[in-house]
């Protein structure tokens, strides 16, 4: 299991210091909107969950305890619409990102096997493929242009576009797969924040939904986060489910390497699961931020995405003339406003911004002021 850190690009957020800068500058202060890092409050039935288990001297199992694993089966058969998933089919991992990072290393690919993920995406997956030697390779939606692969990456919804994979494009992916023997990830951490379309309505689709891969989940892997939904960024709490075969060969590389959820974040996230009520109540002060900002783009001569459906981000770009994405995190860093420029997520991200929505009311609510005050941009 090689780890080629020397392949690896720069951290992308470095580059954004002259920007952050520029936008601190400002007379009323930084609107930071560009990460997406929560700020409101951890939710009463985690902490509390937490608190119960501070007396924890012995050594957390890398499996999770029975209640967890639990919980987690109860939550797909409950939100995503993922019934008599088993608890061997599951596993707790200490935040997605490193999930994203390692899985192509532990599943044992290196020089040689191709990893796909989204050619507009969150630039872990490339660098997890860097880090395991194998190539990335970056692909749009249509599984019959892509070259033959060892691992497809999934995000829906995505990061940063908040574009929403249907029931027959995931269906695609998986018989496409299989017809390769390919290994297919699904990163699905902003699952619950659906705004508007079929997404909303019905729900945005997991790939181990029985409309997509039958009652067979072999080569499928799905990976989730706290983070979003319940505030437990600092937490490190997340998942992953799927093949129990692939999950089984995960828990005993993590067995061996010490890959360990603390037993109090495993008792926090157990209560978090079974509770969709302050899930329910984060999703509309998203809601409410997201509506206030894309009244406030429309003023600034910026136009959204009409296919961003979902997810924490608004991704915008210059409506009355072409304007590169950082000329656009430069003009909105003159109004104190920080962004993250579309390049982040690859080449096919140039001309857009991403555009957070976790920043308090306040900060929020000035941000949509400066944007109507300032006028078009451009």
């Amino acid at each position: 299991m090689p780890l080629h850190g020397s392949a690896l690009p720069d951290f992308p957020w470095d580059s954004l210091a002259p920007a952050k800068a520029r936008a601190a500058a400002h007379p009323r202060g930084i609107v930071d909107l560009s990460v997406g890092t929560p700020v409101d409050p951890t939710p009463a039935v985690a902490r509390d969950a937490l608190t119960a288990a501070a007396d924890s001297p012995g050594y957390p199992q890398t499996i999770g305890t029975l209640a967890l694993r639990e919980a987690i089966t109860a939550w797909f058969a409950r939100r995503r619409g993922v019934p008599g998933l088993r608890t061997d089919a599951v596993l707790p991992t200490i935040g997605s990102k490193e999930s994203v990072a390692l899985l192509p290393a532990l599943l044992g690919l290196g020089e040689g096997d191709v990893v796909l993920h989204p050619r507009t995406a969150y630039p872990t997956y490339d660098v997890g493929a860097r880090l395991a030697g194998a190539t990335p390779v970056a692909v749009g939606p249509d599984p019959a242009d892509w070259p033959d692969a060892r691992l497809v990456w999934l995000n829906s919804p995505g990061n940063p576009d908040g574009h929403v994979l249907s029931v027959r494009e995931l269906a695609a992916v998986v018989a496409w797969a299989r017809e390769r023997g390919a290994v297919v990830a699904s990163d699905e951490c902003y699952a619950e924040l659906a705004w508007d379309g079929p997404a909303a309505a019905d729900g945005v689709p997991s790939l181990l939904d029985p409309r997509v891969c039958g009652e067979d989940h072999a080569g499928l892997l799905v990976l989730y986060s706290l983070s979003k939904q319940s505030n437990l960024a600092g937490y490190r709490a997340a998942l992953l489910a799927g093949d129990r075969a692939l999950v089984a060969r995960l828990t005993e590389v993590r067995k061996h390497s010490g890959m360990l959820m603390p037993g109090p974040v495993q008792a926090a996230m157990t209560a978090a699961l079974a509770d969709d009520a302050h899930v329910a109540e984060q999703r509309e002060r998203y809601r409410s931020r997201r509506r206030v900002l894309l009244e406030a783009v429309g003023a600034a001569g910026l136009a959204h995405d009409p296919l961003s459906v979902a997810g924490l981000y608004l991704w915008v770009r210059a409506l009355s003339r072409p304007a590169t994405s950082w000329e656009l995190v430069d003009a909105l860093a003159h109004r104190g406003i920080l962004v993250a420029p579309g390049t982040f997520y690859g080449p096919h991200g140039e001309g857009y911004v991403r555009i957070a929505l976790t920043a308090t009311d306040e900060r929020v609510a000035e941000a949509a002021r400066r944007l109507r005050e300032g006028g078009p941009i451009g």
